[in-house]
This record gives structure tokens, C-alpha cells and sequence, in this order.
């Protein structure tokens, strides 16, 4: 593998990735999906090297005692690796979203005017222990027209750094400038602050991890932010809630990956349905491995949940542990839900229509649901073929993020000689 990054400031590397993002910005799509595809193969070729490098990261993590849901999305085996690759030629087969004639008209003095999609210039990503996110965010950076700098984490330092490797190496193969894919990783948290800083260089940053560290991000950073939220993600179980399928639904919300933030962490059972839900959706859970913190109601009926503390409500386990509450209807849970919600995702499982609608209608939250697994909340299921993430606020863009929200607009103006009056 080549083209490693010299040892320059976090400033000067912002500076080569501004004026690469010039150069990425013209590249048509034949251009881009040739350059993705050029990635794809590289990651594919470099897998053993990659994986090598992940279990030094593995290692340290064991010993530095970081946790389960951590080693979890740190952890890269030969088929995650090739994963990456899938993502990256999905990604690569997407509609450029540079270009697109968002709205047109043409004034009574004859000036056309278009709004058109481009890129923003520099997207800056900040997160912890997710060596997926190099790559998506990379991918979905130059499918967009942009240039990224990455900050990715000491956990996941010596996997960042031969994932780069390998994506920059395949930019020179293609022709494009390298400097597109920077990290300051090496440089630590100063390499973070400089990242947050660096307003006029980095165009807009996308945390994503802990709650803490999106916190840090929002109230520390001069370029501008879109927040990505902690998932206190919920499950109502209506008392029209048919029996295999609440236990089915909320299984695999929260047994089929804990660690991410789309998994369940509190479900809600409704009064007069507890007797029959709650044993047999406990029951699902505990052959999963899951362990409930429950409320009194619950643990009436399931003697090894754990007593749930008021903290339990508002905390995202990332773990095979899951809240319970018994609520007596639906304007409990639903105030419960406003009470403790992150306005990641919110589902119902329902066989009232009226009922679902008006969980749809009346819970604000970026992604909401009627009968459906929380984990659909993601930019791959939704057919973007990656994320950059997903917002949990309301400006700009909101839920799983993908190539359109790594754009921004500007308005072309073509005249022969107008002028004011």
C-alpha cells in the first residue's frame, strides 16, 4: 500500500483537502463511479493488512477494558471487510446527486434562474471505534463531489490508518488528487480540536458515537454541525399488539445488533395487554441472552428482570439490556416517550389502525414507525447504500443521511443584459 500521509499539521492537511475539494467538485459521474469502484477493489486487495491492523486495535481495546458494544463495532473480520467493499460499489452505483435542478423559473424580464445541487466542499467527521464509518463517509464524500477529513479515534487508530492507506492509494491510482481523504487521527484530541476549529477550511462536521461525544462536538465547534443523536430508542406495545409478533419485533430490535444506535433499549407495554405481552415478549428476550430492567408491573410477571432505576429510562445500554415499563395507555406512553426520547426512532406495534396513525402523526422523532424493527432505521436499508449518519435535528437534514444531504444548493442566473430598474 502507498500514498501514506506525511507527517504535516492538522492545519496544513485541512488545507490540501480544501484545495483537493476544488478538483473533486468537477468530477463527473463517470469519473466518480469509477474512482469508487477503484476503492471497492483496493479495500478487497489490502483485506489481509486490514484486518491485521483491526486485530492490533482489538487487542488493546481487550486490554484497555473498553466495552462490549465498543469491541463490537470495532471489531473487522474478512467478510465485514468485504462488506466495506459492498457498501462502497453500492454507494458507487447511486445517481450523482451534484447537479440536480432543484427548482426553476425564468422572471418577467427574461432572467432564467436554477437552483442546482453541489457539493459543500469538505466534509469533517469526528467518531469513536467505528471503522465502517471511514469508509462510508469517505465513499459518500467523493460520490457527492466533496473531499473529507476524518478523526476516527485512538481505538481505532491502527484500522483508520490502513483503511486511508488504502483509499488514498486508490485515488492516485485513479488520477485524483489524494489529498481528498485526510485524518488527523495521529494528532489526537489536538487533531479533533483543530477539526472543530476549523471554520472556513472544513464546510460542515458530522459526529457520530456517544452521546458525550456528540455533545462536545455541537457546544465546542466553530464549523457548522449536523448533530447525530444518541438512540433511547423505543418500542410501544399496543393492547391490540398480536403476541408472536411484538415478541419477533422487539427480538430483533434489540438482540440482532446492541450495540448500534437503532436498537431498542425501552419498551412499553400497555396496561390491559401486560398479562399477555410481557411474559411472552420476556420470554424472547431472555433466550436472546438480553437482560430487563424492569418496573414493579414487570417484574410481577417476570421474576429474573432486575429492578430498573429512573436512570434506566433515559440510558442507551448498546447492550443486551433492555428497559420495561407497564403504562396505562397510550397518552402514558407517549409522555413517556416525550419525556425520554432522543428523536432517533420510534415504533408501534399495533393492530389499530387509528392508533398507529396517531403514533405516526404525534411522536417527534427523526424516524417513526407502525409494526416495523427500529433497526430499518438506517441508510443502507433505505437504499442509500451507506450513511453518513443519522440526524436527530431538524435543520438541514433529518433521519438516515445520504449522498443528497451531503449537498448544499446555489442559484445560476443566466440573463443577456438585465438590470434593475
Amino acid at each position: 500500500m502507498t500514498t501514506t500521509i506525511a507527517a504535516r499539521s492538522a492545519q496544513e492537511r485541512m488545507e490540501l483537502a480544501r484545495a483537493a475539494s476544488r478538483r473533486v467538485a468537477l468530477l463527473d459521474d463517470a469519473a466518480k463511479t469509477a474512482l469508487l469502484d477503484g476503492i471497492a477493489s483496493a479495500i478487497e486487495r489490502d483485506s489481509s493488512e486490514i484486518v491485521a491492523a483491526n486485530a492490533v486495535d482489538l487487542e488493546r481495546g481487550r486490554t484497555d477494558g473498553i466495552s462490549t458494544g465498543l469491541l463490537d463495532r470495532l471489531t473487522l473480520d474478512a467478510g465485514r471487510v468485504q462488506a466495506l467493499a459492498d457498501a462502497v460499489r453500492a454507494v458507487a452505483t447511486l445517481p450523482d446527486p451534484v447537479g440536480r435542478v432543484l427548482d426553476e423559473r425564468t422572471l418577467p424580464n427574461g432572467l432564467h434562474l436554477q437552483k442546482v445541487s453541489v457539493p459543500f466542499g469538505v466534509v469533517g467527521s469526528i467518531y469513536e471505534a467505528r471503522p465502517n464509518v471511514t469508509v462510508d463517509i469517505a465513499a459518500l464524500a467523493l460520490r457527492s463531489g466533496n473531499a473529507v477529513v476524518l478523526r476516527g479515534g485512538t481505538a481505532a487508530l491502527h484500522t483508520n490508518q490502513a483503511l486511508v492507506t488504502t483509499m488514498r492509494s486508490a485515488l492516485a491510482d485513479a488520477g485524483v488528487d489524494p489529498e481528498a481523504i485526510q485524518t488527523v487521527d495521529d494528532f489526537g484530541r489536538d487533531g479533533a480540536r483543530a477539526l472543530m476549529q476549523a471554520r472556513g477550511l472544513v464546510d460542515v462536521l458530522v459526529p457520530r458515537g456517544s452521546a458525550a461525544l456528540i455533545e462536545t462536538v455541537v457546544t465546542e465547534s466553530s464549523v457548522p454541525v449536523i448533530e447525530t443523536g444518541a438512540g433511547v430508542v423505543h418500542i410501544v406495545l399496543d393492547s391490540t399488539a398480536p403476541t408472536e409478533r411484538a415478541r419477533e419485533i422487539v427480538v430483533n430490535a434489540k438482540a440482532q445488533r446492541p450495540s448500534v444506535c437503532n436498537a431498542v433499549e425501552t419498551v412499553l407495554v400497555l396496561a390491559d395487554a401486560a398479562d399477555r405481552l410481557v411474559p411472552a415478549v420476556a420470554a424472547g428476550l431472555i433466550d436472546a441472552g438480553v437482560t430487563i430492567h424492569g418496573d414493579e408491573a414487570v417484574r410481577a410477571l417476570v421474576p429474573s428482570a432486575v429492578p430498573a432505576t429512573d436512570a434506566d429510562w433515559a440510558t442507551e445500554h448498546m447492550s443486551l439490556d433492555l428497559s420495561m415499563r407497564v403504562v396505562d395507555d397510550l397518552d402514558a406512553a407517549l409522555e413517556h416517550i416525550r419525556t425520554y426520547s432522543t428523536q432517533h426512532t420510534e415504533s408501534i406495534i399495533t393492530d389499530d389502525t387509528a392508533r398507529a396513525e396517531r403514533f405516526l402523526a404525534e411522536v417527534d422523532a427523526a424516524v417513526v414507525m407502525a409494526n416495523a424493527s427500529t433497526r430499518f432505521t438506517d441508510g443502507g436499508e433505505f437504499g442509500f447504500g451507506a450513511e453518513v449518519g443519522i440526524s436527530t435535528q431538524k435543520l438541514h437534514a433529518r433521519g438516515p443521511m445520504g449522498l443528497p444531504e451531503l449537498t448544499s444548493t446555489k442559484w445560476l442566473a443566466r440573463g443577456d443584459g438585465q438590470i434593475r430598474p
